[in-house]
């Protein structure tokens, strides 16, 4: 080959190598563009123990919303208009799932932002099915701490997948914060072993999965349809109940009126009692609701 031949060869490798080099230079890895995000996650919870579960696993890298505010009920409560455009610049969408938020096809099918990441929390769960639940089952799977923790492993791995560069703060958080919670399931089945009475009468049916899980047996509902009181037929039947199984409580719930239930506790000659599935935002803390909840039982099953 000729001078003139190596000099051209010479040449076309550097414009190759040079263009090469322009062109990683013009698009940039996933990594590098995650090393790179300014912020922290924006994160819309549906309800207080989602929210509760995404701070826990993000930490400071995690900004989050909680849209069911306090003393609502997720049955019925609809997004304002603030809250929606929020949902444009969200990362994730934190969802129970099984007919709780009503809205969310809707809101969703609305809702300009590609880059929504969307967890729905209970996919994959064991669905019970209980009286008067729409969307196909009973959604409150997060009373029973064992669903809670895996809750949080999914909350975790969403977190990883939309922000990579900071995978590990959210494992390391997850893990720490999955060990709590067996703890916690831990001190629940310990306490309500030693209660006398396993059966108790609750304002509507949220509490399948912590009976299910813990051992005790829901006798009656008050209300197995939110907000739709029981008839005199019903709650004479439900006295009945009461008187039955020896009952010293009805367990109503904040979210919701008492009046039925204060209507058959005085027929029974019992106390109402008031257990929390949702706890009261801001200050909401799943671990420390769940103890109140447990104190409360205490209260009306124990010694």
């Amino acid at each position: 080959m000729g001078k003139r031949g190596i000099t051209y060869w010479l040449i076309v490798g550097l414009l190759i190598s040079l263009g090469v080099t322009l062109a990683a230079c013009g698009r940039q890895t996933p990594e590098a563009t995650t090393q790179e995000r300014q912020g922290p996650l924006v994160v819309a919870a549906s309800i207080a123990p989602l929210g509760d579960f995404a701070r826990h696993v993000g930490g400071d890298e995690v900004e989050v919303h909680v849209l069911v505010p306090p003393a609502a009920s997720p049955h019925t409560y609809e997004l304002t208009p603030a809250q929606i455009k929020l949902l444009h610049r969200a990362d994730v969408l934190i969802l129970n799932g099984v007919g709780l938020e009503f809205w969310a096809q809707k809101v969703l099918d609305t809702v300009d932002n590609p880059h929504l990441h969307v967890v729905i929390a209970s996919e994959g769960l064991e669905i019970l099915q209980t009286r008067g639940e729409e969307g196909g089952g009973n959604p409150h799977l997060w009373l029973d701490v064992i669903n809670a923790t895996l809750y949080v492993a999914k909350i975790r791995d969403a977190f990883a997948a939309v922000d990579p560069g900071r995978k590990d703060v959210y494992m390391k958080n997850g893990a720490r914060y999955i060990e709590e919670l067996k703890a916690l399931d831990r001190e629940i089945m310990l306490t309500v072993a030693q209660f006398p009475n396993k059966k108790f009468i609750a304002l509507h049916p949220a509490w399948v999965y912590f009976a299910r899980r813990y051992g005790l047996e829901q006798a009656a509902v008050v209300e197995h349809t939110p907000g739709k009181e029981p008839s005199p037929a019903e709650i004479a039947h439900i006295v009945e109940v009461a008187r039955e199984i020896g009952a010293k409580a009805i367990f109503a719930e904040p979210q919701f009126s008492p009046k039925a239930a204060q209507v058959i506790a005085e027929e029974s000659g019992i106390h109402v009692l008031f257990l929390n599935p949702l706890g009261d935002p801001p200050d909401y803390d799943y671990i420390q609701t769940m103890r109140h909840n447990l104190q409360e039982l205490q209260k009306g099953m124990g010694e």
